[in-house]
């Protein structure tokens, strides 16, 4: 068996693993290069194998450092299965086309300023079309069930509780009579991730690849971090301001959802924390981002892998992605609508509306 790593190493995106073993070649992972001009630059070149040569892909995640290359994989020649989670098929199938999306965007700015310049016009890396032709490789397995691939090569995927559908790949590999088993981490998650249960314990492995992006820091407990959101929440109410939250759109937002719904339940005999909780409940929360306006209706269609006392509150009626006041602004219309309002209100947003919304939107201070 040998593993080759083509992303992810010595740097935090573009994650990308080929391994050879029992006479195939697969991919763990096939993500985008993000962050500085010089590492996205290396999103346009030709990937280091040919990708009509790999046999299939085992996908740990739909965050798009892990998945954004895979519409290129397949433009490029891959024509094979994609193996991952059930709620990694759903978020991909929104993510890839965003992202596809984005890229003829940037291109089309891009294009612009070359044209200008006298140059000849460029290709975006994928479009969203070709993002929603891949998903047609997509093979979706649930948690826990040993996948045989091939006589000598078979996975299981588990919980890693980093994001919906999130996994650590344990891979069993049988060569010359002997079977070695490796272990793929994907990113993983703390204990304590709103909404999702502990990453699953892994009890063996001869081999250990592993991400450990945040390996030399201890995070600050969630319900420290949700007792100073109320306090920053609520004091800027309190002076009639809006709360512009910059938030992933598919997991920190529908964990910021969670988080507003469950602190209703702590500190119930605390009377200035209620004050403060009743400030934040009286005011909308929208939630002003198309894909994380999707991403929140398959977590809600996933309520299976949420953790168990959530699924109890659930049963009972109470889901955490649900509570008076939330809004959402579907079309573009309704997000511009919130540039004209001046009254208090929490807006989570994506970070480039952010950017927008600060420029744009006035304040009471």
């Amino acid at each position: 068996m040998n593993i080759t790593f083509l992303g992810a190493a010595e740097t935090v995106t573009g994650s990308n693993f080929l391994v050879e073993a029992a006479g195939k070649k697969f991919l763990v992972d096939c993500g985008l290069y993000q962050g500085k001009a010089t590492e996205e630059l290396q999103n346009t070149e030709d990937f280091l194998y040919n990708p009509a040569d790999i046999d299939f892909m085992l996908l740990t995640h739909a965050h798009i450092d892990h998945s954004g290359r895979i519409p290129k994989l397949y433009n490029d020649g891959f024509k094979n299965k994609i193996y991952c989670t059930h709620a990694t098929k759903d978020l991909c199938s929104i993510m890839l086309p965003d992202s596809g999306h984005i890229q003829e965007s940037e291109m089309e700015w891009k294009n612009k300023k070359r044209i200008r310049a006298g140059e000849e016009p460029l290709p975006p890396l994928y479009t969203a079309e070709d993002a929603i032709k891949c998903m047609e490789l997509f093979f979706s397995v649930g948690y826990d069930e040993i996948v045989e691939i091939t006589e000598n090569i078979q996975v299981r995927f588990n919980d890693a509780g980093h994001m919906l559908g999130s996994s650590i790949i344990e891979l069993w590999v049988t060569e010359d009579g002997k079977t070695e088993k490796v272990v793929f981490t994907g990113d993983l998650g703390n204990n304590d991730i709103p909404l999702l249960d502990s990453p699953t314990m892994i009890d063996t492995a001869d081999y250990l690849v592993m991400e450990s992006t945040y390996g030399n820091r201890l995070h600050m407990r969630n319900d420290e971090k949700a007792e100073l959101f109320l306090d920053i929440v609520s004091s800027t109410l309190d002076n009639g301001g809006r709360v512009i939250i910059p938030s992933f759109a598919v997991g920190r937002t529908q964990e910021i959802l969670y988080e507003i719904d469950k602190l209703k339940e702590t500190h119930m005999d605390d009377e200035a924390f209620q004050k403060k909780y009743k400030t934040l409940m009286k005011v909308p929360v929208y939630v002003d981002s198309p894909l994380a306006i999707s991403a929140t209706e398959v977590f809600k269609k996933n309520t299976d892998l949420f953790e168990e006392e959530i699924q109890e509150k659930l049963k009972n009626g109470d889901h955490p992605l649900e509570f008076p006041g939330l809004k959402f602004t579907p079309t573009a219309e309704e997000s511009k609508a919130l540039n004209d309002e001046y009254t208090p209100a929490i807006i989570i947003s994506a970070s480039g509306m952010c950017e927008v919304r600060k420029n744009k939107t006035s304040f009471k201070t």
